[in-house]
């Protein structure tokens, strides 16, 4: 798991380290959770994992003018949702003393 990213991959290598389960056991779970997940964000539910943080659906205000950053073209976007993370406490208190991000990270830059 070096590197600057966690994959799914590396996750479901984690798991196997640890429990000793099937990778194809473990990756069909993960595979499921993120599945609810994701379901229950399209049926309009807040999901929260306690000790970890809440997923929701905001909304976001659509806008007459807005530009299209590849081609600069000025285009009309209409209301539409967004997926939001908010970290609960446990999370927060984690991550509070880092200081720097490793190069290539994905936050606050597109590293794809």
């Amino acid at each position: 798991m070096a590197g600057s990213k966690l994959t799914k991959a590396d996750i479901i290598d984690s798991v196997y380290q640890k429990t000793g389960m099937d990778k194809k056991d473990i990756h069909g779970v993960i595979d499921s959770v993120l599945e609810v997940i994701k379901q229950g964000l399209m049926d309009g539910q807040v999901v929260e994992l306690r000790g970890f943080g809440t997923f929701e659906i905001r909304l976001r205000k659509g806008r007459q003018k807005a530009r299209n950053p590849k081609t600069g073209a000025t285009v009309s976007v209409s209301s539409h949702g967004v997926a939001a993370f908010r970290p609960g406490k446990e999370l927060k208190k984690g991550v509070w003393n880092i200081t720097t991000l490793n190069a290539g990270s994905g936050v606050g830059g597109d590293d794809t």
